[in-house]
């Protein structure tokens, strides 16, 4: 089955809003305010859970002597499943912050491959950095696997990764608050069914994808 399309999903809360359907997202004012309910029901549906359809992983390659790093590409909203040296065949250990200073403010900082990471704000651009210990002494590969939302759906022709149900209920709850009652289905009831919707989605996707419900200690 094909992903929906931005063009798609705005025309389908129209049909259900009863207006007529949209040539383009950005036709009138209504499939304007639509897209944007949209993308507001998309984002809060990427927060909800670890879709597996949003799955990625990202290399970082150390440099000698460096120990902060840019992960680009990702920006800061995306949450870490696991994370690997590579090189040494092990899973990198993520420390709280304040104890990644303590590595490198209080007590000697020395070199060798990295075996522990904590994130350290963001660019100026947006892009999160990360900070490695020990200190990298050669160059090895770093690999983060992560599950990053998508960037909002601007054109017609953009497809959308998170299930689509509860995206297309959720607009459209925003839709009815938006418009007020019509004597059609209201807002409290749409909300409902948008949650109802959520909730099945996720139990569907942890039932084939269990270590997304597993944890053990590292």
């Amino acid at each position: 089955m094909a992903l929906p399309t931005y063009l798609e999903l705005v025309n389908d809360i129209l049909v259900r809003m009863r207006e007529p359907e949209v040539s383009t997202v950005q036709e009138n004012v209504l499939s304007k305010l639509v897209g944007r309910l949209v993308n507001d029901a998309k984002r809060q549906v990427e927060d909800a859970y670890s879709w597996n359809s949003l799955s990625t992983s990202l290399s970082v390659v150390t440099t000698p002597s460096v120990y902060v790093y840019t992960m680009t590409g990702i920006a800061s909203r995306f949450k870490v499943s696991d994370a690997f040296n590579l090189g040494l065949k092990a899973q990198l250990r993520n420390i709280p912050t304040h104890l990644m200073s303590q590595r490198y403010l209080i007590t000697d900082s020395p070199t060798g491959q990295p075996i522990e990471y904590s994130f350290s704000g963001v660019t100026a651009t947006g892009e999160t950095k990360v900070e490695v210990y020990p200190i990298p002494d050669s160059v090895q590969t770093l690999l983060f696997n992560l599950h990053v939302p998508q960037d909002k759906l601007v054109n017609d022709s953009d497809t959308m990764l998170a299930p689509e149900e509860p995206v297309l209920l959720g607009a459209f709850a925003r839709a009815l608050v938006e418009r007020g009652e019509d004597g059609g289905l209201n807002s409290t009831e749409a909300f409902g069914l948008y949650k109802s919707s959520l909730a099945d989605a996720i139990a569907i996707e942890s039932s084939r994808y269990v270590e997304e419900e597993t944890w053990e200690a590292v």
